[in-house]
């Protein structure tokens, strides 16, 4: 009885492996064959053009704001997620200031993406007076991945051997040093390839730049306070007002090229520190 038990469940996970590689290797393979059609160096350089806006032209300004987009995320949501894991690891001594933080935490990574782009234009852009722009956008796409890398972090660092941390201490070695000459190197990999993971989650999102940063239509974004186009964005207003279904197919084979160079990234870091 067990055994038949066993084998049902192994089936089942074999099943569910195979129905979800064939499915995401569908969708990857279908949207590049659409997309790769008539994708060439101008699409990438150029600028829409056209009427609608989009029917003509590329997508520079729209690569060039995801990846700054990115860039704002990644930096606002690692300090914090950092900060608040080696604080739980090695200074919170209060278990239900723990379990709070936990609560927090968790609370934060269900908050639905349109929410947090509703807060983000209530208290970033209205509030703090910040308006539609590449900061607004970045830090809210920093709030919304800033749960991933916490739990990643608070992880790694949890792993570290205590006695090697207890050596320290014995030898009269303070805390902040134990910790960035010691504890930082040996967690440095996983936190990378945390950050570039979360990275191309928040390089994918639409709801949350929508009312925050992200518009129809802007050049490249000279400073944190200017607006700036995105491709998930862009891909949006291509297929939502009808405009070029090819261009929303070529718009589609970029931002899933980016989206496996930042993931297959932030893995092979991951790889390389489980070899060592």
């Amino acid at each position: 009885m067990k055994k038949s038990k066993y084998i049902g469940i192994k089936l089942w996970s074999v099943l569910s492996g195979i129905i979800l590689i064939v499915l995401v290797l569908y969708i990857n393979s279908y949207i590049f064959s659409k997309g790769a059609c008539g994708l060439n160096i101008n699409f990438l350089l150029d600028s829409p053009k056209g009427f609608p806006l989009g029917t003509e032209g590329g997508i520079f300004p729209a690569i060039v704001g995801s990846v700054c987009f990115t860039l704002v995320a990644c930096f606002f949501a690692s300090i914090i997620a950092i900060a608040t894991a080696v604080y739980i690891n090695f200074y919170c001594t209060n278990k239900k200031i723990c379990g709070l933080i936990h609560i927090v935490i968790q609370s934060t990574s269900g908050i639905p993406s349109i929410v947090l782009g509703l807060f983000g234009y209530t208290f970033l852009v209205v509030y703090l007076n910040l308006g539609i722009s590449l900061l607004s956008g970045g830090i809210v796409l920093g709030i919304m991945i800033f749960p991933f890398i916490e739990v990643r972090v608070e992880k790694a660092l949890g792993e570290i051997n205590n006695e090697l941390i207890y050596a320290s201490y014995a030898l009269g070695v303070s805390k902040s040093y134990t910790f960035f000459k010691i504890i930082l190197p040996m967690c440095f990999d996983e936190i990378i390839s945390s950050i570039a993971l979360a990275g191309g989650f928040a390089m994918g999102a639409t709801a949350p730049i929508m009312f925050t940063g992200g518009i129809i239509h802007a050049p490249v974004p000279k400073s944190l306070f200017s607006p700036a186009m995105a491709l998930p964005y862009h891909l949006y207003i291509l297929i939502g007002e009808g405009i070029s279904i090819e261009n929303a197919y070529k718009t589609a084979f970029v931002l899933l090229l980016l989206l496996l160079a930042l993931n297959s990234f932030g893995i092979l870091v991951g790889l390389l520190r489980k070899e060592e």
